[in-house]
């Protein structure tokens, strides 16, 4: 039996170790309703290093709807992904082509969503039982394209606990030009649970994705899935290319704040809290002038800004009140700091 080495702290990722850093060392995922363009431009203000991603965008709103409305993005959230939901080889080789056009940075094929209303179109984790489909899928889009193909994937469909199912799926897809997995620990149970259960219910298993990077050394192979602190981090990159985190990074985006110093080696800053409010305030004003988006839609995105400080439940309460949107969003920002420090 072979013995691992141990495992990195986070204290042992020196600035020396970053010299040859994986554009997927830490990302953060499509997550539906919530990753869209003004979250990004947020994450963004608290790690200039981490890759984001869009929420995924199947090839019929494209194809059929406003191009506009599902791909622009500030030209401050790169490098960023746009993840696409489809299974016709030709609908997504359009697509990917689009996404190109837009300048994104990468274009990724969603192959983990369980939800059922994915599977009635056919795609997300429904298409990992159809290997040869998805790298068919893949290399029309590859063929179209200059910027990286990847896909994000599950270690598995149902009950099935079988290695070699998504040993056999990573081999078929890579083989058609798919350098790069982001695998999500978990199995995706097509009937029986949500997406919200699929995301907790299914035992996550890292050993899967630790053996699809011992078995495919030249992929780059990044987990997702159940990773909510920097030494859990520090673990899986001590054997991986690349952490994707979730609904941490949604709910407590200070967070990100931490990561360009810790895992890419960058010089600290003198980034603070309000400095980032700040500046979302100032967003706000200017996607109100440009484009006549409600503060509300922005200020959604921050309201973990403040998790674990005393008033930060006042302080969201105040960014989540609909009754001050006639505000100028500098105004809600005295309001709420003023209720923060009242009820600290």
């Amino acid at each position: 039996m072979s013995v691992l080495a141990p495992e990195p702290s986070v204290s042992s990722f020196s600035a020396s170790q970053h010299g040859s850093v994986s554009p997927w060392r830490l990302s953060v995922a499509p997550m539906m309703d919530w990753t869209d363009h003004h979250c990004r431009y947020f994450h963004r203000l608290l790690s200039s290093k981490a890759l984001l991603y869009t929420e995924m965008v199947t090839t019929g709103a494209l194809i059929h709807g406003d191009v506009a409305r599902h791909l622009r993005f500030n030209a401050e959230e790169h490098p960023v992904a746009l993840q696409l939901g489809g299974s016709e080889q030709a609908d997504l080789a359009h697509c990917a082509r689009l996404g190109e056009q837009w300048a994104y940075d990468e274009i990724n094929l969603n192959c983990g969503c369980p939800s059922e209303r994915v599977q009635r179109g056919a795609f997300g984790a429904c298409l990992m039982n159809e290997p040869q489909l998805v790298a068919d899928c893949v290399k029309a889009m590859v063929d179209v394209v200059s910027i990286p193909v990847t896909v994000k994937h599950r270690i598995g469909i149902d009950k099935g606990e079988s290695y070699e199912f998504v040993r056999d799926f990573v081999g078929t897809v890579s083989e058609a030009g798919c350098n790069t997995f982001v695998v999500h620990a978990r199995n995706a149970w097509l009937k029986g649970l949500s997406p919200k259960e699929n995301r907790e219910v299914p035992p996550l298993r890292y050993e899967l994705v630790h053996r699809l990077k011992a078995e495919f050394p030249d992929l780059c192979i990044a987990v997702n899935g159940g990773i909510t602190s920097s030494v859990q981090v520090a673990e899986q990159l001590g054997q991986l290319d690349g952490v994707m985190i979730g609904r941490e990074a949604y709910h407590n985006p200070w967070w990100l704040a931490e990561w360009d110093e810790t895992f890419y080696g960058a010089v600290p800053g003198e980034l603070s809290r309000e400095s980032v409010e700040a500046q979302m305030v100032d967003y706000m004003a200017r996607e109100a002038a440009a484009h006549g988006t409600p503060w509300s839609s922005i200020a959604r995105h921050m309201l973990g800004l403040r998790h674990g400080l005393p008033g930060a439940r006042r302080w969201r309460q105040v960014w989540s009140d609909h009754k001050l949107k006639a505000l100028h969003p500098r105004d809600v920002m005295v309001l709420a700091h003023e209720s923060a420090q009242k009820s600290a």
